[in-house]
Order: structure tokens, then C-alpha cells, then sequence
């Protein structure tokens, strides 16, 4: 009797027993109410079913005693999707259970309670009473069918709660392409859409947008299958999904659903800490419930077909196109420089007014060949007569420079390498004399830098290039497996909050979400390998011209080391690699990937500048790159624990201005100077004698110039990393670098002019379009498709479209200047002293 009481029901319009098809239906529901004599509930429940329509309201009250079930019925259609919405009021307030609605369909059951909770951080709970659902649509083979989904409203509440139930059809569920839908959406009441692939689209992308910033939402792209993740609680546990603001974007390709369509879900968040914005709640007691107050979202969703694979081949055609092009215009430089130097050559072999003996006189202090002219230069080896009569009689103002013959030079060639080390020179008491002597001059020139051996100064500067080549292989190698990494968990997990794309404009290739974004990396890497062509040409020619004695080459111009040249041809190369492999997945996490080369050239272009007129005192491969390591491990610490730790910023602006004024000691004193326990004592005594015995101004003026103007700098920004204490650590460190390279590269070229040398036309136009490309190139940098430094929604309110060739966006374009740009600085530094090859070393001024 128990039972059947149970099953007994009788409509409100008086009809009597439920339909026998119901039955099992039914014990479901008896099994969670209770019955009498289960224990569960000490009276029995009355069990109502009423055909119920589609958008009409319902008002009612249910309480423990009574249970009611609403039976809809609909025609599905194979060829038109039309959805179907379950919205749910209750107004009655202290209750004390909350209402369970379970809706029951074919294939599907949807169930929540009302009022809803929805938990945020530090398990806040907050309260809806207003909840709409959108019902899940099983598929339909059939052409129409029709189908019957029940909702059962039951509670455990003794007391009557009122309730009001609509359930209506959503007619435009099917999302259309190229067409604005716009909706609105609560945390109670997510929405979602269907999209279907239309033939011929194989991507697209779905862009989300809404003129409010908060409340926080995310979008979701779920397959078609039932359940379908609607709330913030679980919204997360399948599909593609991305936290936003104002705007989102996420590129869906056809192969990754094969119903060939898929749901779009936006669901508002309960809190708005995911989207940077504030938490207003503090739980004071664990069950507390918290009012969230109106959190409505208008949001428009477009549908848009994505570019096709003939975009992607001419992107890619493009992007080849330009820097090749560059290896055209080097072999056409390279011809008219050769030209160039054929024609002088004719006019050396058959000069108007020139005796035969003086003729061959002069051809053999000419080139074999006149390919061995250099590939960006003027490099004629055949010396002037008045040339070698300065160099002949300007020994006596050489300081210590001992002419040497050609004899003794070619014999000093012919000796074994192996039995040459750098020390060697450096063990003599009267040497290291000398070396005072010479390096504390008033005025210096390049042949008092020079003295040492040649080979023994390639050896060393050779090591550069060997370093780097090994740093890069073990630095490459794991930045290549972690990126992997990320994109793999990427695609599995369907977060989109792990990188920072611009997601409007993100052409996904295979297992690469952003393809565009690491195609336009490969002018580095073409470009360094360009750059290394041409120092490996420049090489050769050099050395075949001191197997033949030839005197420009050994005597004359700047000495010719290639080995920090051929270290940052290799160093850009790397850039563009590791810029690659950080575009792959790029976050704050690994920006460390797409900077540490950066400061690599950096270093290696002060150096190189430093190198090209003191040779004999510039720094060895392991202080330099020890000193680089440095700053990469700073660079990481920033990254990690510099967000406003006034720790940090204190104690890296000490040791900043530290190494200011150490490096400023070293360059100022040519390296003739010790830090050791006398080294206060020795200032207080320079102090004493030069600024309070007698007033006299510094030895050299022009370097404590440059060395001044430095220390301000350097000091003015660490006192603003100090004040400001900016979030984006890394480049900070950039601009300390670049900064000091600038001011260190306008200082050489103004001395340069102020010696009375000249700038050659293929230099000076190399200087110009480096300027104007490197202009071009910070405009595109500082447009800020995204940013780390903030979440990943308000990282895509930057996010734009792309600009050229519906392919490439700001930042790739950035790619390719900067790489044209740093490659134009790369000649600059090779063809800024070609000026001076056939100009004796003891005449050109050391600054």
C-alpha cells in the first residue's frame, strides 16, 4: 500500500493515476523523495504530471508532500535546429531546501537546484534565484521526429516554496556566418549556440565581443554531445575556453569536431579576479552567502570564415621573397664592388704616364685577383707612394711601435700556432712597464692597441664564436622540448589562458596554434646566415692577403678579427630560433626565451665597437659571456620577484650603478689599474692631489666624456627602475643595453668625424636605412597585441586584426624590420672603418 500511495497522483484538473509508461520514471524520483514505510520521509508524496506547453508560465508551489512533473513534447528536425529554454524563478525568501529541478530527456538529463551556488575563490558562495538553462539537442537521424522531455520539480522543504517555470524555444540557436548575434548572459544563466561548418570552410573564427569590460566571462567551444558544460564550475572540463572582457577569439578547424559543428558558450563568471579585476567579498563566516548583485552581460558573437591554404602558401612566399632578396642585393653589391676593382686594376696595369719598371713595381703590391676585393667595401690593397713614405717616416712618433719588415712578418706566419698563447706576452716585468707606458698616453693610436701577435688575438677572439655555438645548442635543445610541451597541454586541455596570442590573428598549422606569429621569425635566421657569408668572404679574402705579405693588410687599417662577427651573425640566428620557439606558447614564463639572445647582441655589438680599436685590451669570451650570464640571471629574478619587490629593485640598483662605475674605472684606465685593498687609498690621493693640491681637468678629456654621459644615463635609469619599478622586467634590462650601445655607438661616430675621418657612401647608406628601418620597426613594436603583464582577458583586449596579407599582424611585422634592422646595424659595424685600410695604423686615433 506504501507504494502505490506513492504512485498515486491526481492532476489539479482532477484527472486520477499515472500513465503505466511513467512508471519507472517514476521510482526515481520515489526513491529520493521517500515513501512511507521506506523511513525516509514520514508522509507519503503526491506525484503530479501535466502536460505542460511551450512559453507559457507556470506558478506553482511545491513542498515535501507533493511532487510535480511537466511533460513537454516537440518535433526535432534533422535539417533545422531549434533550441529549447528552461527558465526558473523562486521568490519565496528564508527557504528552508532548496527547490531540485531535473529535466529528463532522450538521451540527456540536466538537473540543478534553485536557488543556484555558485562558489568562487576562497569558497565564497553566492546565491541566484533567477536560473535559465538551455536544453542539450540529441541528433536525429530521422528527417522529423518527435520527442518528450519531462521536468520534475521536487523539494525537501516542508514548507511551500512558490515557483514560476517557462520553457520556450529559442529560434535562432543556429548561429549564421558572417552575421552579428548579440544576447545577453548571467552567471544562473549561461547561453549557447550551434554552429554548423558550411561546405567548402574548413576554419573559422569565433569572435566574442561586449562593450563592458566586467562582469568576467569566458567562451567555450564544446562539441555537439550531451551534457554540455554551461556554468563556471564546469565550464572548463571539455573543449576549447578563454577567459574575457571586452573581446575573444578562437580559430575552430573542422577536423577537430566530426559532426562538422559545434556549441558556442559564453558563461559570466561569478568574480571578476580571473579578469584582473577586484575582489570585493571576504568570507567572515564559512557558510555565509554573499549577494553578487546584477551581473548581466550583453555579448555579440561572430562567425567568420578564417583565410584558406593559398593565404598560408602566399604568406609564407612572401616572407621568403623578402629575405632572399637581401641575398640577391649582396651578390649585386659584391659584383660592382669587384667591378670596381677590376677597372682600378686596368688603370694600375696601364697607367698614361708610367714606366715599365715602375709598372711592375707597382703590380706586386697589388692583389692576385681582384675578387679580393671585400664583398661591402673599397678593400684596394695597393698602397699610394706617399702613403709608404708617411709609414716610413713616422716611426719616430710611434711610441714604442717597431716598424716591421715584410720579410720578418712573412717568416713570424710560417711559425707554428700551437706553441702561441696570449700569456706569453704578458710574463715580463719590462713588457708590463711598457704596457703602463703606452696605455696611459695622452693620445693613442690603434698600432699601441695592436702589438700583440696576430694569431694569438684570433685564437682569442675566435673562442666567441665557438662559446656562443655551444651556449646555443644547450640553450636551444630544452627551450625547444618545454615549448613543445606547452603546446601539446595547450591542445589537450583546451585552455587558451596558457598563451598570450593575438588571438585576432592566430592561423593555426597542424599542432601550432599561432603559425604566422613564428614564419615571420625566419628572417633572423636567414639574415644571420647571410650576415655569416659575408664575414666569411671578407675572411678568406683578408687572409689571402696576408699569405701574400700584402702591406695594407698587415700594417694598414683597423686589424681584421672576424671572430665576434661571426658570433653575432650566430647570435642573431638564435634570436630568430628561440624568438620562434617563445611565439610557440609565449607567456611571462618563458619571455626569457625571446630576450636572453637579445642581450647576447647587445654585448656583442659594444664589444665588437670596443674591439675594433683596442684589440689587444678588449675582454676575453669567458669574462664577456660570464658577464651576459649575469644579466640573464637577473633578467630571470625580475621576471620572477620584480611585480613591485622594492627588495629586489634596492639591491639591482646598487649593483647596476656598482658595475657603472667599475666598467667606467676600466674603460677610463685602459685596464691599467687593480681592485684591491689599496684602491681607497689611491682615491683619496688622486683626489688630493688633482682636485684639492692643484685644480687640474682630466688626462682624457674625450673619454670621460663619453664615460660621464654614460653615468648619467645609467644612473637615470636605475633611479626610474627604482621609482617606477616597471612590471615588464625583461625589457627594462633591454632598453639598459640598447640605451648604453646607442649612446656608445653616436660617441664613436662623432669622434670619428672630429679625427678627421670620413665615412664611406656604402656606410653612410647603410646608417640610413638601418635608422629608418629601426624607426619603422619600434613603431610596430609599441603597438601591443598582448601583454603577460596582465591577465590573459585584459592581454586580448589588445588583440587586433591582421594588417598584411590578411596573414601577418603588427607584431610580425615587427619580426621582419627588426630583423632587417639588426642586420643593417651588423654592416654598419663591418663597413663604418673601411675608410681606413690603406691608412697606417700609427695614424689612426684610438677613442
Amino acid at each position: 500500500m506504501g507504494l502505490r500511495s506513492c504512485w498515486k497522483s491526481r492532476h489539479k484538473n482532477g484527472s486520477g493515476w499515472v500513465r503505466p509508461g511513467h512508471a519507472v520514471l517514476l521510482w526515481l524520483c520515489v526513491s529520493q523523495l521517500g515513501c512511507p514505510g521506506s523511513g525516509a520521509v514520514g508522509e507519503s508524496t503526491a506525484v503530479v504530471q501535466r502536460d505542460a506547453e511551450f512559453d507559457v508560465t507556470y506558478d506553482d508551489t511545491v513542498t515535501s508532500g507533493n511532487q510535480t512533473i511537466y511533460a513537454f513534447n516537440h518535433t526535432v528536425s534533422r535539417n533545422k535546429s531549434e533550441g529549447v529554454r528552461v527558465t526558473v524563478d523562486v521568490q519565496s525568501e528564508g527557504m528552508e531546501s532548496p527547490i531540485l529541478f531535473v529535466v529528463r530527456q532522450k538521451q540527456a538529463v540536466l538537473s540543478f537546484q534553485v536557488p543556484l551556488i555558485l562558489r568562487g575563490l576562497y569558497q565564497r558562495k553566492y546565491p541566484y534565484a533567477h536560473v535559465g538553462r538551455t536544453l542539450c539537442q540529441p541528433p536525429t537521424r530521422a528527417a522529423s521526429e518527435t520527442q518528450f522531455f519531462f521536468i520534475d520539480v521536487s523539494t525537501l522543504s516542508s514548507l511551500g516554496t512558490h515557483y514560476q517555470l517557462r520553457v520556450s524555444r529559442v529560434y535562432s540557436f543556429t548561429l549564421q556566418t558572417d552575421k552579428k548575434f548579440s544576447f545577453t548572459a548571467s552567471p544562473s544563466q549561461p547561453q549557447y549556440f550551434k554552429y554548423v561548418f558550411p561546405e567548402g570552410v574548413d576554419t573559422v573564427i569565433v569572435k566574442v565581443s561586449s562593450e563592458n569590460t566586467f562582469p568576467c566571462s569566458v567562451m567555450s567551444i564544446q562539441d555537439i554531445l550531451c551534457p554540455v558544460y554551461d556554468l563556471d564550475n564546469n565550464v572548463a572540463f571539455i573543449g576549447m575556453y578563454q577567459t574575457m572582457t571586452k573581446k575573444g577569439a578562437i580559430t575552430v578547424q573542422r577536423k577537430d569536431f566530426p559532426s562538422n559543428s559545434f556549441y558556442v558558450v559564453v558563461v559570466v563568471k561569478t568574480e571578476d579576479e580571473a579578469c584582473g579585476g577586484p575582489l570585493r567579498f571576504y568570507p567572515l563566516r564559512p557558510d555565509e552567502l554573499f549577494d553578487a548583485g546584477n551581473r548581466s552581460k550583453v555579448v555579440d558573437v561572430v562567425v567568420s570564415p578564417a583565410i584558406n591554404s593559398e593565404v598560408y602558401v602566399f604568406g609564407m612566399l612572401f616572407c621568403l621573397g623578402i629575405f632572399l632578396s637581401f641575398y640577391l642585393l649582396t651578390i649585386l653589391v659584391a659584383c660592382v664592388e669587384n667591378r670596381r676593382g677590376s677597372k682600378k686594376r686596368e688603370v694600375l696595369l696601364n697607367p698614361p704616364d708610367m714606366s715599365p719598371a715602375e709598372t711592375a713595381s707597382l703590380l706586386g703590391k697589388m692583389p692576385a685577383s681582384p675578387y679580393e676585393y671585400g664583398s661591402f667595401a673599397d678593400n684596394g690593397s695597393t698602397l699610394s707612394s706617399e702613403a709608404v713614405t708617411d709609414s716610413a717616416a713616422s716611426t719616430d712618433n710611434n711610441y714604442g711601435y717597431m716598424e716591421r719588415s715584410l720579410d720578418s712578418v712573412g717568416r713570424s706566419r710560417q711559425e707554428s700556432l700551437s706553441s702561441v698563447e696570449e700569456d706569453d706576452y704578458d710574463t715580463l716585468a719590462d713588457i708590463d712597464s711598457d704596457k703602463n707606458i703606452v696605455r696611459t698616453k695622452k693620445f693613442l693610436f690603434v698600432s699601441d692597441l695592436a702589438r700583440k701577435d696576430k694569431r694569438v688575438l684570433n685564437k682569442k677572439y675566435q673562442i666567441y664564436f665557438w662559446n656562443i655555438a655551444t651556449i646555443a645548442v644547450f640553450y636551444a635543445l630544452p627551450v625547444i622540448q618545454l615549448v613543445i610541451t606547452y603546446q601539446t597541454v595547450v591542445n589537450v586541455t583546451g585552455n587558451q589562458d596558457i598563451c598570450y596570442y593575438n588571438f585576432l590573428c592566430a592561423h593555426p598549422l597542424g599542432a601550432l596554434s599561432a603559425f604566422n606569429n613564428i614564419v615571420s621569425n625566419l628572417g633572423y635566421v636567414l639574415l644571420g646566415l647571410l650576415f655569416l657569408l659575408i664575414i666569411l668572404k671578407r675572411d678568406i679574402v683578408h687572409n689571402r692577403a696576408l699569405v701574400r705579405n700584402d702591406l695594407n693588410a698587415l700594417e694598414c687599417g683597423i686589424p681584421k678579427h672576424f671572430g665576434l662577427f661571426y658570433a653575432m651573425g650566430t647570435a642573431l640566428m638564435m634570436e630568430g630560433l628561440l624568438s620562434a620557439c617563445y611565439h610557440v606558447c609565449p607567456n611571462y614564463t618563458n619571455f626569457q626565451f625571446d630576450t636572453s639572445f637579445m642581450y647576447m647582441i647587445a654585448g656583442l655589438c659594444m664589444l665588437k665597437l670596443y674591439q675594433t680599436r683596442h684589440p689587444d685590451i678588449n675582454a676575453s669570451a669567458y669574462t664577456a659571456y660570464a658577464c651576459l650570464a649575469g644579466v640573464i640571471f637577473f633578467s630571470v629574478l625580475g621576471v620572477v620577484f620584480g611585480r613591485g619587490n622594492m627588495v629586489f629593485w634596492i639591491t639591482f640598483s646598487v649593483i647596476h650603478i656598482l658595475a657603472t662605475l667599475l666598467l667606467s674605472t676600466q674603460l677610463y684606465y685602459m685596464g691599467r689599474w687593480r681592485l684591491d685593498s689599496g684602491i681607497l687609498r689611491r682615491m683619496v690621493y688622486v683626489v688630493y692631489t688633482d682636485c684639492i693640491r692643484q685644480c687640474s681637468g682630466p688626462m682624457y678629456i674625450d673619454r670621460m666624456v663619453l664615460l660621464v654621459m654614460g653615468n648619467i644615463v645609467n644612473w637615470s635609469l636605475a633611479a626610474y627602475g627604482l621609482i617606477e619599478r616597471p612590471s615588464d622586467f625583461a625589457s627594462y634590462l633591454l632598453a639598459i643595453a640598447i640605451c648604453n650601445l646607442l649612446l656608445y655607438f653616436a660617441f664613436y661616430i662623432i669622434m670619428k668625424l672630429r679625427s678627421g675621418e670620413r665615412i664611406q657612401c656604402l656606410a653612410v647608406v647603410c646608417i640610413l636605412f638601418t635608422a629608418v628601418v629601426w624607426g619603422f620597426a619600434l613603431f610596430f613594436f609599441f603597438q601591443g597585441l598582448s601583454t603577460w603583464q596582465k591577465t590573459p582577458a585584459e592581454s586580448r583586449e589588445h588583440n587586433r586584426d591582421c594588417i598584411l596579407l590578411s596573414f601577418f599582424d603588427d607584431h610580425d611585422i615587427w619580426h621582419f624590420l627588426s630583423s632587417i634592422g639588426m642586420f643593417g646595424s651588423f654592416l654598419v659595424l663591418l663597413t663604418m672603418d673601411d675608410d681606413l685600410d690603406t691608412v697606417p695604423r700609427h695614424k689612426i686615433y684610438v677613442f
